[in-house]
């Protein structure tokens, strides 16, 4: 019986092997059309990472966040602490008064304040992710010691220096959307404006353009390590039963 059970135990590379091969092509099916294996695997996969926000949601942000400090700050003396903790529960009552039509303007409190703080995260988080860096990434374009630390001369930091310092000017200058009216009733942007975001306009079809390149490259490098999976896991078919 011992001997049986043994014969039966499938190596875990084999069994990764089989999974990964068979969502694979189920996946490349998707070449001859949708189809019902595509959509078997496509809902294979959101709900696998469904299942894994949810758990991770749970375990990483419920409960210690919320249900592991509850007890705690309701036998505390701290008059603070018990509304620091019972304020989130509220906050999650009212959400949960969304499902009642009579009840869901309560809810409206809390989803304010929940898009006013994601608001100012994402403000506060473009700002200083973004637009400060690229300003001192624009500045040291045209610093001549970190040049000199890279061996260019000054001719070509300043030119790289111009055109980054361009592409950003005339970049932010294309998304000014201020117009005046016409005497036809049309609605224009001054003259030197539009030439500015017209030159603004050829640095983000190039921008664009290397993105579009990048994620092609990354696309296509997935598709290759993938198409070499399936060519892996025959070899390793042959290894295992000797084929």
């Amino acid at each position: 019986m011992q001997g049986k059970v043994n014969k039966m135990n499938i190596p875990l590379d084999l069994l990764s092997g089989v999974l990964s091969f068979l969502f694979t092509i189920l996946i490349l099916s998707y070449l001859i059309g949708d189809n019902p294996l595509f959509r078997i695997a496509t809902y294979l996969f959101v709900g696998i990472a469904s299942g894994y926000v949810a758990t991770v949601i749970w375990w990483q942000v419920l409960v210690p966040r919320l249900m592991t400090p509850l007890l705690p700050a309701l036998n505390s003396d701290s008059l603070a602490l018990k509304i620091f903790v019972l304020v989130p529960w509220l906050g999650m009552a009212f959400i949960l008064m969304k499902i009642s039509p009579r009840l869901s303007g309560i809810a409206s409190l809390t989803m304010a304040f929940l898009v006013g703080a994601g608001a100012a995260v994402i403000i506060a988080g473009a700002v200083t992710g973004t637009l400060i860096p690229q300003f001192e990434a624009t500045i040291n374009f045209f610093d001549r010691d970190l040049a000199a630390a890279r061996n260019i001369d000054f001719l070509e930091v300043a030119g790289n220096g111009a055109i980054i310092l361009a592409g950003a000017v005339t970049s932010l200058v294309y998304f000014h959307f201020g117009a005046r009216p016409q005497a036809d009733g049309s609605m224009r942007r001054f003259g030197l404006i539009e030439i500015i975001a017209w030159v603004g306009r050829i640095f983000i079809g190039i921008t664009l353009g290397a993105i579009f390149a990048g994620v092609y490259a990354a696309a296509l490098t997935a598709l290759i390590e993938r198409i070499s999976s399936i060519f892996d896991f025959i070899t390793l078919l042959r290894t295992t039963f000797g084929l």
